[in-house]
């Protein structure tokens, strides 16, 4: 009797195991089908700029300082807002697609479009005023006013991120990746060859680099508009209508929200590139950490995938109503990225001494950047993780609560650290990239917590009643067809 008890005991174990097995393939399955496009999309578009910065750094120090300054304070200023914001059409398209709710997702496109544009219009004189800006903040007359030349390249290439960011997370929320991902590797492809032709053969220097970034973003937003209004999108694509001027705010709430959420993040490497403008040699400092941020981000794409991934499969298990099924895919999500994060941490410290060539044959640029490649290694390690955690939140639409972590962590914890052990301390740059790692790990930790304790079942109540509430706001037209064009 206790052997038969015994032998029961076991298969039921034997069947628990197989069964979790078959659910985390299943999971794991939806998720890279999410992520894996949605990774070559982020690394191909963030490539645009790496690479433009590597022709660049071949050319002079004073230019590559100069971009360095530009892409890492006012690009990614503005770009970060634009991220952040364009994250709620995530928020709203996921939920939608998951409740079976199509013909809001392309309202919800257009909303965000209009959202975004404004929102970077008010931000023009970032580059417009770029020179003066770098001057009021201390930078060195050479460095700023060749920044200055270079932030008016930028302001077409950052409007062309108001329709790509928004049309990606549309055409990601509705599971077509793939032809994203395509588009973007295309874009990437034009954009070196257009730099190579421009920069080495022509040569037009400069003006060459950022000519070819110009022409290789707009290109991706035609390719990217004509699949959609061409039929890529059937089910959730009716065409232009005046329903996307309705109802903005709630819009503007949430992408709000979203743009501090993830500007928190990007702002704070930018502020740590201002701290090193200020240290001794600061050519060589801006130029370093620089590379070494833009190394760190580009990583960081890869992780985007995964925050992407997070966000649509958490909101369309919450548009779905299925709070368990959430639960599960965090955890797959969250195993799965910390793995992916131990694979590139082994690949910095294995390659650190001769990353610094990739960007530049000024020895003292290389060697410093060598000196970071230890910091830069656990860097990568602690930015495996959060994204995902910020994914989560975001296909919950809990943004404002992470905008809270970010502030906290980033602003009252690593930036002081980072100061005094740059500049009391006399560790300089380390000393500003040791405070970096120690803020984002304490917002890691603090992600961890709110995704544990946070009420999956109250957030699905939450999914379903915004859904409610936007779907009949904007179905007001007797006919429903909410004036399409």
């Amino acid at each position: 009797m206790d052997n038969n008890i015994h032998d029961k005991l076991l298969d039921s174990e034997r069947k628990e195991v197989g069964d979790l097995k078959v659910r985390v393939y299943d999971e794991s399955k939806k998720i890279w089908r999410v992520a894996f496009p949605g990774m070559i999309a982020r690394v191909c578009a963030y490539g645009t700029i790496i690479v433009s910065q590597s022709f660049i750094g071949h050319l002079n120090s004073v230019d590559l300082a100069a971009y360095s300054l530009v892409q890492t304070i006012s690009y990614r200023l503005a770009s970060g807002i634009l991220l952040g914001m364009s994250s709620a059409t995530e928020t709203l398209c996921g939920q939608a697609y998951g409740a079976g709710q199509y013909e809001m997702m392309g309202i919800y496109l257009q909303r965000s479009m209009i959202v975004d544009f404004l929102t970077l219009t008010i931000l023009l004189p970032l580059y417009i005023f770029g020179a003066p800006l770098f001057k009021l903040l201390g930078e060195e007359e050479q460095i700023s006013d060749a920044a200055g030349y270079i932030s008016w390249w930028f302001i077409p290439v950052t409007y062309s991120f108001v329709f790509t960011l928004t049309m990606q997370m549309y055409l990601q929320a509705q599971q077509k990746n793939g032809i994203v991902a395509w588009l973007s590797l295309s874009q990437l492809v034009v954009h070196v060859l257009f730099s190579w032709l421009f920069v080495n053969v022509l040569p037009w220097g400069v003006h060459g680099a950022m000519a070819a970034v110009n022409i290789s973003s707009w290109l991706l937003v035609f390719a990217e508009f004509a699949y959609i209004c061409g039929g890529g999108c059937r089910e959730t694509w009716k065409g232009f209508t005046w329903a996307a001027f309705k109802d903005l705010l709630p819009v503007i709430r949430l992408s709000i929200s979203s743009g501090i959420m993830v500007c928190l993040e990007l702002w704070y490497n930018s502020i740590l590139v201002l701290l090193a403008g200020y240290m001794r040699n600061a050519e060589v400092s801006i130029s370093a950490f620089s590379i070494c941020i833009n190394i760190n981000g580009w990583e960081f794409m890869v992780c985007l995938g995964f925050l992407g991934a997070a966000c649509v499969r958490i909101a369309n298990e919450l548009g779905r109503g299925d709070a368990n099924a959430t639960r599960f895919s965090i955890k797959v999500l969250t195993t799965t990225s910390i793995v992916l994060g131990v694979i590139f941490t082994a690949l910095c410290l294995g390659f650190g001494n001769n990353i610094g060539y990739l960007f530049t044959e000024d020895l003292q640029v290389v060697k410093a950047v060598s000196n970071l490649s230890f910091l830069l290694a656990i860097s990568v390690l602690l930015k495996s993780i959060y994204p995902v955690l910020s994914g989560v939140a975001v296909g919950a639409g809990l943004q404002t609560r992470v905008a809270v972590i970010n502030f906290s962590c980033y602003y009252l914890i690593g930036i002081p650290i980072g100061a005094i052990l740059g500049y009391v301390a006399k560790l300089e740059v380390q000393g500003i990239w040791i405070g970096m790692n120690i803020g984002i790990f304490t917002e890691t930790i603090a992600l961890l917590y709110m995704a544990w304790k946070t009420d999956w079942d109250e957030q699905v109540r939450i999914a379903q009643d915004r859904l409610q509430r936007f779907q009949v706001k904007s179905s007001d037209d007797p006919d429903n067809n909410n004036g399409h064009a």
